[in-house]
């Protein structure tokens, strides 16, 4: 295995992946697998914001009315689906869906600059690796994400199980998911979103990840909602501080 985060088990126990359907998804080509992402265009001109899920999700439960808010705010919008989700082919492999993040990117044919990366959840992993190949995107907002992966990690898999020592996997993971050396690098606008009563990934990533980004950085901890209800019980002033932020961008 060439990759030590596309083992089996990591896979197994650390992704929740489910399927579903929707018409005329927008495939990207990666290596050994097509992803089914979804976009959708208001006007090519426009800032086009890159939504990853999060875990247990999949693109179809975001196509509704999160899309509709966010071509509101002016933007288009792609959802990215991960390989082994909804309609996309491939095994749930960490190291390959890391990889797979510059080619979903990339089939935008978008400038740089007017790209806007999100990440719920696990999918802050994947928006934090786009904001480090793409380091002049305009804004990156990071919802009830992951600061820390191995601590997330080391709650499903021991290394042993990865017939590896922990001194070896904390190697890998630093090589690969270090999300102070990736959100450091960014030099558009940080928007972080958590809540105060997360049970899932603690408060406390989220203002880590607030810390050690740059100084263009905003941070909204909401008081209502948990990581699953976040958006939900919050709906008018997550999306009102999320416009905010995307019409004060360049």
């Amino acid at each position: 295995m060439n990759n030590i985060l596309d083992h089996s088990l990591i896979g197994q126990r650390y992704f929740f992946p489910r399927k579903g359907f929707f018409a005329d998804p927008f495939w990207v080509e990666v290596d050994g697998a097509r992803l089914a992402c979804s976009y959708h265009e208001i006007n090519p001109g426009a800032k086009t914001l890159v939504h990853f899920h999060g875990n247990g999700e999949i693109v179809d439960d975001w196509r509704g009315d999160f899309v509709t808010l966010i071509n509101q705010m002016g933007c288009n919008c792609l959802l990215a689906e991960l390989r082994g989700y909804g309609q996309s082919s491939g095994q749930v492999q960490l190291g390959k869906m890391i990889s797979d993040v510059a080619p979903t990117i990339e089939a935008l044919k978008c400038k740089e600059q007017d790209l806007i990366f999100f990440g719920r959840s696990v999918g802050a992993i994947f928006a934090l690796e786009a904001a480090a190949r793409f380091p002049n995107a305009a804004g990156l907002v990071l919802e009830s994400a992951i600061a820390d992966v191995l601590e997330r990690l080391l709650l499903r898999v021991h290394p042993d199980e990865l017939n590896i020592d922990l001194s070896t996997l904390r190697n890998v993971v630093d090589q690969q998911l270090n999300h102070q050396k990736k959100i450091a690098l960014f030099k558009g606008d940080v928007l972080v979103l958590h809540s105060v009563n997360d049970g899932l990934v603690d408060v406390s990533h989220g203002k880590r990840l607030y810390d050690w980004a740059p100084e263009r950085k905003t941070i909204k901890l909401f008081d209502q909602g948990d990581h699953n209800s976040i958006m939900m019980l919050n709906a008018e002033e997550y999306f009102a501080c999320l416009e905010n932020f995307i019409r004060s961008l360049d």
